[in-house]
């Protein structure tokens, strides 16, 4: 391990970031340096600039990869090497507004159904009932659901904040159920080793393959279960603190993009229009 990459790690490990953040920062850097063939730490402002170009005009890699590695080079510049000229030239790019993709209840049944292994079923109902993050979902422990208080604790969700989410009873009995097949002694849902978590990609990919069995158009991932979870609180009339707390947010404006999404609370909604009292100038009304 090159000195550079075990300062980094060492650095976002005291400041108690993810192992996977962690990871993901790291990786960036590399990928960076590799563009170059050169150390990082021989690198500056215009090739960060060069290098970001590049991902965007020539990569067309998403917003969100833009900005991880932005992030990342930023951290790795400021924090591990004390270098504040490269961070000042990196100016964020302006995010595109686009809207989550949300099944619908039918859409939701359709794609449940097309899952006939019990704890395949269990995982995905999961990451929907409770409006699970993917890495969430792999982290569960048995003792997380509590069906005492009728709750389940998320541990050291984004933020490394633990929160409490609801749990349905319906889900309860589908944990259950799945609990006496299976019987997990620690992780709900182990991986190939019962004391191994199970990985995101097994999820991603079961996810995947119950959206191709179901004929669902949409393009289906763990998340899109997430947002589905919040649009429907929202189109029952949940009020949005209730919904940032229950998905995690840090800002509440990231939850509110969801009123944009909800479509059944638009004909509950009277336009002012429809309440003016007026007629055409001159003559009566028509």
């Amino acid at each position: 391990m090159t000195p550079w990459r075990r300062r980094m790690i060492d650095d976002r490990t005291r400041r108690n970031f993810t192992k996977a953040t962690i990871q993901a920062y790291v990786r960036a850097v590399a990928r960076f340096a590799g563009y170059f063939h050169c150390s990082p730490d021989r690198l500056g402002r215009e090739h960060v600039r060069t290098y970001l170009l590049h991902l965007l005009q020539e990569q067309h890699v998403s917003h969100s990869y833009n900005q991880l590695t932005r992030c990342a080079l930023r951290f790795f510049y400021r924090q591990t090497l004390g270098r504040d000229d490269v961070p000042a030239g990196l100016a964020p790019v302006k995010q595109p507004r686009t809207l989550p993709v949300v099944l619908g209840p039918d859409e939701l049944a359709r794609f449940f159904a097309a899952l006939q292994n019990l704890k395949h079923r269990a995982w995905l109902m999961t990451a929907y009932a409770a409006g699970l993050r993917v890495s969430e979902v792999t982290r569960l422990r048995v003792p997380d659901i509590d069906s005492a208080r009728m709750v389940i604790r998320v541990r050291s969700g984004t933020g490394q904040k633990d929160r409490y989410v609801l749990l349905s009873p319906r889900l309860l009995e589908i944990l259950r159920t799945y609990w006496k097949v299976a019987r997990p002694s620690d992780f709900l849902f182990p991986g190939a080793a019962p004391d191994r978590p199970l990985t995101t990609g097994s999820l991603r990919k079961v996810c995947c393959r119950a959206r191709g069995a179901a004929g669902l158009d949409k393009h289906v991932t763990v998340h899109t279960l997430r947002h589905s979870f919040a649009t429907h609180l929202v189109e029952s009339g949940t009020d949005l603190r209730t919904i940032q707390v229950l998905l995690g947010h840090h800002r509440f404006s990231t939850t509110a993009r969801y009123v944009h999404v909800a479509a059944a609370a638009l004909p509950s909604t009277q336009s002012r229009f429809d309440r003016l009292d007026w007629a055409p100038r001159g003559g009566r009304r028509s």
